[in-house]
């Protein structure tokens, strides 16, 4: 079936990659985990004509809006919202809310069945997602990154996802994950496995922290 042939940065939702360690790094906030904080993403999408991205119009809205104690760690609760999504672009979410539990182990970005979301210090080659076709994987490639979208310019970490088919072929597809120190996400892709450039990049257009 077609979408067995997609890199999307949801895959990561299918991973079995877990982490046991359960101690909150106390001392650093790189995520940017506080109640109230608040940012806000718009998605564009690759014009083959133009070989440029327009903007879809379509707008995440995300927010920490409290906290859950589960197995004596505490996660952070963000809040998605989507709109301007009414044509069901692909790659970009459907509009409406979605809640997603996060919390901090030790520059691991954990979700709250276990699986890592992002790592901001372990060059390690991570799988995130096992196909019958293959394997996606997440690597970090640099920790110094600097990016510029709407909301600035930002020094990064800088992680690519790729895949592996079961021959041991790279794929063409190649996606791309910016977050920065204090801020949190910065910039992400969604590509197809075989296709030359991302489909759909999403920026952080602008963010709204508590003192």
């Amino acid at each position: 079936m077609k979408h067995i042939f997609y890199v999307c940065f949801f895959a990561v939702l299918l991973s079995s990659c877990t982490t046991s360690e359960t101690n909150q790094d106390s001392d650093s906030n790189f995520y940017a985990l506080t109640v109230g904080n608040s940012w806000v993403y718009k998605n564009y999408r690759y014009n083959i004509n133009t070989q440029t991205y327009d903007d879809t119009g379509v707008v995440d809205a995300v927010s920490i809006v409290g906290t859950e104690l589960i197995n004596e760690n505490t996660y952070f609760k963000f809040r998605r919202f989507t709109t301007g999504n009414e044509a069901g672009i692909t790659f970009c979410n459907p509009n409406g809310e979605h809640l997603e539990l996060l919390r901090d182990s030790l520059g691991y970005l954990i979700r709250d069945g276990g699986s890592i979301k992002y790592a901001n210090n372990d060059f390690t080659t991570r799988a995130v997602s096992n196909q019958n076709w293959g394997v996606i994987y997440d690597q970090l490639i640099a920790l110094d990154h600097e990016i510029t979208v709407e909301a600035g310019t930002f020094e990064s970490t800088y992680t690519q996802r790729f895949a592996v088919t079961t021959n041991g072929e790279q794929t063409q597809g190649l996606d791309h994950y910016y977050y920065a120190d204090g801020i949190g996400l910065i910039y992400d892709t969604t590509s197809f496995v075989t296709g030359d450039n991302p489909l759909i990049i999403r920026r952080l257009d602008s963010y709204d922290f508590v003192e």
